[in-house]
């Protein structure tokens, strides 16, 4: 099993409870090094004490949450989501995150068009890819479980975010979370495919008895993910970055003593990943 020296914290565990300034200092005392960032939490910290406080705790920041949402139908509301996703890049830039994640966003209100959802994410992606590219940002493209189609991630499987990687170019990747991949039939080819193109590894469990499809995820070693099966396949496929533990949990988890979860994170990373 991993060390903890690969382990990385998902500002989303420990949302509730800790302020930016907050993880930081608390996952370091802990000896995690590794965080993802929440850019409301950054907007509330600002953009130069966080980076003053990541670096003084000598943190790696696996990544920005997030960028993409081209859900929307409306010309203004496009204007908004790319300016948006502009600011999320330099953003990422400034914090020196590995990476920006992107949801690809839902179907606009009404509408029943999922070819041309999917088509607005190429779309939107591809207008603010210069900007990344320029800025040394890459993209990852974080498919989601077919569950928020709708309303969160029309881009449903590795596949589809292969393909649009396929279709987009250098500067473009994917994030895995094995939340919304597990049940894929195709994930073991997906994952093989995307090879070096794997910009994030998210960990946690999907429980059989799930309460909500969205905020009741389970801590890894919890659930039925086979996790070091699939982390094994994203390190063949080239992966070598951090195990990011990413988990929504509104009734169980983030109730809890943020200090309390951090230590289960990091025992469930030894055990469970």
């Amino acid at each position: 099993m991993p060390g903890i020296e690969k382990l990385a914290i998902n500002q989303a565990t420990t949302r509730d409870r800790w302020t930016l300034r907050e993880a930081i200092e608390g996952y370091a005392r802990h000896g995690v090094r590794g965080i993802c960032v929440w850019r409301d939490k950054l907007a509330e910290c600002g953009v130069s004490q966080a980076v003053r406080l990541l670096s003084d705790h000598g943190m790696t920041v696996t990544g920005l949450c997030r960028g993409g949402m081209f859900g929307g139908a409306d010309a203004s509301t496009w204007r908004a989501t790319i300016d948006d996703n502009l600011r999320a890049i330099e953003e990422a830039a400034a914090i020196g995150a590995r990476t920006l994640i992107m949801l690809a966003g839902g179907l606009p209100k009404g509408s029943k068009d999922l070819p041309g959802a999917r088509a607005r994410v190429a779309e939107g992606i591809a207008e603010i890819l210069p900007a990344a590219r320029a800025a040394g940002v890459p993209l990852a493209i974080e498919p989601l479980h077919p569950m928020t189609c709708a309303s969160r991630g029309c881009v449903t499987t590795l596949g589809l975010a292969n393909d649009l990687c396929d279709e987009l170019g250098e500067g473009v990747g994917v994030a895995v979370d094995v939340y919304h991949v597990w049940w894929d039939p195709a994930l073991d080819a997906e994952i093989a495919r995307a090879g070096d193109r794997i910009l994030a590894f998210h960990v946690n469990d999907w429980l059989p008895d799930t309460r909500d499809l969205v905020f009741d995820r389970g801590m890894m070693g919890d659930g039925v993910v086979d996790i070091p099966r699939i982390r094994r396949l994203v390190e063949r496929a080239g992966y070598d970055g951090m195990n990011e533990v990413e988990i929504f949990s509104a009734e169980n988890w983030w109730k809890r003593d943020p200090d309390e979860v951090v230590a289960v994170c990091i025992e469930r990373h030894e055990t469970a990943v």
